[in-house]
């Protein structure tokens, strides 16, 4: 096994043994006890200062990267990138377009895409980003080549698989190949006001994660308003979900754009029909209801700059029922925005607290996200970090 893939007190033992120092010569050099060394290298004891460990860099006379294997995860880096050139050459196939013909057999039956999009979706709420990246590209070449041979059974199942690959590349910071595949959505689904609502969702999450709020926040309020049922009250939940949905993603674009009316307003008519549809339901993977939109809440006070708010909200929301109800891969979202919130708060502590928690429900959230490792280094540089996210910093190689 390379030293890169070691715990970070092996990778101590290991590069001292090539330095040919004793335990006792190794602890006299950085002023501590051999007792102490002992028990890094066994993982004992943990590595919980970032001046400890450039100490330990400085008398091994390896560079901090190496100490804490950042090879490993510039590898994983290499992989996530290449991983989003095979989806981007999968989206610049043409043979729709083109009308290329393909032989049947590489056809897959209507029923198999439905059920390889379902997997994809469950794969994407679980916040297993590298397993679905390595399948996105056969699932969108499958969903495309159904859609040339047969379009009207194949056009749901395409629209879903472009929904999943805008929702992960924003995800992975892809957000241009995002909007390419968010508009691939809005494209197909052209006829059908259902499909079309449930491809705007995406296309408000593209266009906030490319900056575009001006026009982000009416796009989503019109597409919302179309979809909406006639009469509310009465109105289905898969219908309800959407509309909800979508004027949270109106709300959050006010939000990025500075308008707090229209954020408070926006908000609060998606608050309305969240309270009539309940938690505990994901109509069209909106995982739409009350806790959701409260959670969003958070994301809202942050855009306006009130850290203190947003931190409130995010005390409601994780202390609500329909808390436990939400994906994986929601729970993890907003456990990061959680600690944005409680960053601009001047509290790390509980910052870094929230980081270690969304690493536990759905670890990609924090290893695979550029945006999340940005929170993570920015609360690791704080002389207030608590110890035991020094030890998921030092894991990622994140400083």
């Amino acid at each position: 096994m390379g030293s890169e893939l070691l715990p970070i007190g092996r990778r101590v033992a290991y590069w001292r043994g090539r330095r040919k120092m004793s335990q006792q010569v190794f602890a006299d050099r950085l002023g501590k006890s051999k007792s102490w060394v002992d028990k890094i290298e066994r993982g004992a004891r943990s590595l919980d200062k970032v001046s400890t460990i450039q100490d330990i860099s400085n008398v091994l006379r390896i560079d901090r990267a190496v100490l804490l294997g950042r090879d490993a995860q510039l590898s994983a880096v290499h992989e996530r990138a290449e991983g989003v050139d095979r989806v981007r050459a999968a989206l610049s196939r043409y043979e729709m377009a083109l009308d290329r013909q393909v032989p049947r057999r590489e056809v897959p039956p209507v029923v198999q895409v439905a059920r390889n999009v379902e997997h994809a979706w469950i794969t994407y709420q679980h916040a297993r980003y590298p397993q679905l990246i390595d399948g996105l590209p056969e699932l969108l070449i499958g969903a495309q080549r159904r859609y040339a041979h047969e379009p009207q059974p194949g056009r749901a199942p395409l629209v879903e698989a472009y929904r999943i690959a805008a929702s992960l590349l924003v995800k992975l910071g892809a957000a241009e190949l995002a909007w390419l595949a968010a508009d691939r959505a809005m494209t197909v689904a052209t006829g059908d006001p259902v499909l079309v609502a449930a491809a705007a969702v995406q296309l408000g999450q593209v266009l906030r994660a490319t900056g575009r709020t001006r026009s982000a926040a009416p796009t989503m309020r019109a597409a919302a308003y179309r979809i909406a049922p006639p009469d509310l009250d009465g109105g289905h939940a898969s219908r309800l979900s959407l509309c909800g949905t979508l004027l949270v993603q109106a709300a959050l674009a006010a939000a990025r754009h500075g308008d707090d009316h229209a954020t408070a307003d926006l908000l609060d008519e998606a608050a309305d029909l969240a309270a009539q549809v309940g938690d505990g339901h994901d109509h069209h993977r909106t995982g739409f209801g009350p806790t959701s939109v409260a959670a969003a809440r958070v994301v809202a006070a942050l855009e306006l700059g009130d850290a203190g708010e947003a931190v409130a909200w995010h005390e409601k929301t994780v202390g609500r029922e329909g808390w436990r109800w939400l994906p994986p891969e929601h729970r993890g979202a907003h456990l990061v925005d959680a600690a944005r919130a409680y960053l601009q708060a001047g509290d790390p502590a509980n910052a870094g607290r929230v980081l270690l928690d969304a690493d536990r429900t759905a670890p990609a959230e924090v290893r695979h996200r550029p945006a999340a490792r940005e929170v993570l280094a920015e609360v690791t540089r704080h002389p207030d970090a608590p110890a035991t996210i020094v030890q998921l910093a030092a894991a990622l190689g994140v400083f």
